[in-house]
Parts: C-alpha cells; structure tokens; sequence
C-alpha cells in the first residue's frame, strides 16, 4: 500500500462522484460526507510488569439517520482515526445498501495485541469502554469484532457497559460467542456473503463456477469462509497470500491443483497468519506476498487491508480476471477502479460484497434484545435472502442505467440514507 494512501479522501472521492450524478443537494451532501461525530480519547492500561502503557483510542459515528450507529473495532499498530472515518463512513453505505435499519460507525485502537497478555488486551477493552459508555448502546451505536478483535473481547466489553449501567443490554454489542447472547452463523456470515454475490454475478455472466479458480488476499475469517463458500460452488482456490507476523512480511501460498481450506487453516494462527515452513511441507510455493494479485485465475478477493488494488497494481492482473470480490473494506482507490472499468472487470464492491456480516450482526442484534434466538440455516437463509436481494437490486440499476456496480450501490445507498435525512427533517 502506498504511504500516501488514505482511506478516508477515497471515500470521501467516491461519495462525491455519486452526489454529483444524482445531484444531491448542497445542505444534505455536507452532513454526508462527513462524520456527525467522533471520539478521540487516551486509554490507560496497567501492564502485568507493573507498568503502565497508553494507547490512543477512536470511535467515529458517521450517520445514524436510518438507526443506531453500527460498526466493528480495530485493534491495529498502523490504525488511524482517517482509517476509521472512511470505515464508518462505508458501513453506513453498507447497512443502507442491504436495506437494515442502522447508520454507519467504526471504532478502533492503535495498539499490537500480539504484544499484549490476554489480561492486558482485557484491560484495554474495558477501557475502551469506560470512555464511551455514555455514547454507544443498543438504542446509540452498536460495536462489533473487526481486524484483530474477536468473540472474547466483545464479552469483555459487554460486562464493563453492563456494570456502568447495572442491567443487562445483550443488544449493545454483536459477534459475541454464542452461549454469551451471540448468534449461530456470524461466523461464517461476512465470507459466505461473499460466496453468495459470486454466485450471482457469475449466474449473470452465464459462468459456472466449477469452471473458475480464484486468489485471495488475507486467510482470516471473512477470506477462510468465502473460499469454502466459494468451494462449495465448485470453483477452485489456487492461491492465497498473507502477513507473516513473525517475517514482517506478506507471502503468497500457491497450489496449482487446489488449496486445501480445512488443512491450511490448521496451520493458521488466530491472526490469519499461516505458517511458511508447514505450508511449504504440505506441498505449496512460496511466492512474494503481492503475487495473488497477478495470478491466472478468473475471480480475485481481496479480503485483507484497504489500497491494495491501485493504479500500479492493478495492471499486473491477468487478463483471464472476470470479477473481483471485494471482501475487504476500501481494497481498491479510484485510480485502480478506473484501471478495472477500462478491463472490463466485474468489481463487486466492498460495501456490498462483504456486507453479511453486519447484515448478521443485526440479526444477532434483533435476537438479544428480544432474548429468543434461531438455529444457523434459519439464520444464513435470511443473511442469503438479503444479501441477494440487494445484489440483484443494484445490478438491476447498473443495467438499466449503463452504470458499474459500485457507482449503482452508492446510488442506492445514498438514496436511501438522504431520504432518511430529510424525513427527520434535519434539511
């Protein structure tokens, strides 16, 4: 990723372009691209040597017009409170485009969790807390997992904001494991979404899926689930690259005939990072980490960090590419956008492609608060049902009105949000 890279200025870029087709009005555009709010605060944390560490923490509220603020939290030795503003600024794009009742949010902390005891990452996330808890709820803004968070670290939260407001508020934060008010299927929900708009845009170019392989970028959870999503379509995963914490580095892991999903996450750390020398056993090349991005395959996922594909990445693709998945949040800047329209590549945009997992979430959401909870199929079958449903709705509208996917997305969103805006009568 280029040092000059920001991911908030993309977003901002992307919605400005859709303001302008639509031509959204001046008063509204203002409280759009920009968040309504934001947090910026210290977070003391006792370390177990007896020390004491300071970590920098953010959460960013970009709209709550169609309902609370809803987002996951980073934890990150490279986050910045631009990363976090662009990132809520896409979830309310994301919650919008699906058609949930809920605005866009994001929080994150600059800090490395492989540096922190569980005790120490415990402490920071009831801090975390302990900064917010008069502004985030189930009725406010609701968090959730992301990059380097998980399960454990949700009920962490949830216990600190249960004990400030004496009570139970399950619905206040979602990706809790199951038996803590979680729900089955959030697991697998943001990678399966992503099988399901491959599903659909290879239907739409009359492509079987057994006839196709692909490359990802990242093996944590969103990129392990949409392989085996993407497997059980029948297509083939030939390659898959990842951060090695312990090298500092990016590897791409490449097996001609197939990579083996279950026996390669067997060798992966909670991370997502995959061990070189067990996987060099198991039969795979190692190849420099960008390299899933040039292989010669027919679909590309990246499902890693935002700016990997850019106006000198992009034009290494091969030319057998067909779509590109976006399972990641903000993978592609503009300029690498312009590179795949002039292809012809069918890019599926991030704020759609990976949006099963906040459409998840807000299931998870409904069940804790009314504290009755469904079984997975039933679960996944209503993620499916969204998520193909707002696939089919914006390919419709790029079809009808000679629009990519993305700029068609946006326009919905957008739509939907700016109505929602005008009916509180804030214009």
């Amino acid at each position: 990723m280029a040092f000059s890279y920001n991911p908030y200025h993309t977003a901002q870029r992307q919605f400005d372009a859709v303001a302008d087709l639509i031509d959204l009005e001046a008063p509204i555009r203002e409280i759009l691209r920009q968040p309504m709010r934001e947090y910026h605060f210290s977070i003391p944390v006792p370390k177990d040597d007896g020390g004491v560490a300071v970590f920098r923490g953010f959460r960013v509220q970009h709209n709550d017009a169609r309902g609370p603020a809803k987002g996951g939290i980073r934890f990150h030795p490279q986050e910045t409170v631009d990363t976090v503003r662009a990132l809520a600024m896409w979830m309310t794009w994301k919650c919008a485009v699906v058609d949930i009742p809920l605005g866009g949010g994001k929080g994150g902390v600059i800090c490395d969790p492989h540096h922190l005891t569980e005790r120490e990452q415990e402490r920071l996330c009831r801090g975390w807390v302990r900064q917010l808890a008069r502004d985030v709820g189930p009725e406010l803004d609701v968090p959730a997992p992301d990059v380097m968070t998980n399960g454990g670290h949700m009920v962490w939260m949830l216990d600190e904001y249960e004990t400030i407001h004496g009570g139970r508020y399950p619905g206040f934060i979602t990706g809790k494991p199951v038996d803590m008010g979680g729900t089955l299927g959030r697991t697998e929900a943001t990678g399966f979404g992503v099988g399901y708009v491959l599903r659909e845009a290879l239907d739409e170019l009359a492509v079987n899926p057994g006839d196709t392989t692909a490359a990802l970028q990242g093996f944590g959870n969103v990129a392990q689930h949409a392989a085996q999503m993407y497997q059980e379509l029948g297509g083939t995963v030939v390659a898959v690259s990842c951060w090695h914490q312990g090298d500092k580095t990016a590897y791409t892991f490449r097996k001609r005939d197939g990579v083996d999903i279950e026996a390669l996450k067997s060798i992966t750390s909670v991370y997502g990072d995959i061990d070189k020398e067990k996987a060099q056993d198991m039969g795979y090349e190692l190849l420099p980490g960008d390299d899933w991005l040039c292989q010669e395959v027919d679909v590309l996922v990246p499902a890693a960090l935002e700016g990997q594909i850019t106006a000198t990445s992009a034009p290494e693709m091969s030319g057998r590419v067909k779509v590109v998945a976006e399972g990641a949040n903000g993978p592609t800047t503009p300029e690498g956008d312009e590179v795949m329209k002039e292809r012809g590549i069918l890019v599926i945009p991030d704020f759609l492609a990976n949006a099963g997992g906040v459409t998840c979430s807000y299931f998870e959401q409904v069940q804790s608060n009314m504290n009755y909870y469904w079984e997975k199929p039933e679960v996944l079958e209503k993620v499916d049902t969204k998520i193909t449903n707002a696939y089919r709705s914006v390919s419709a509208l790029a079809d009808k009105r000679g629009l990519r996917m993305r700029d068609a997305a946006y326009i919905i969103a957008i739509n939907r949000v700016a109505q929602a805006v005008k009916r509180r009568g804030w214009v």
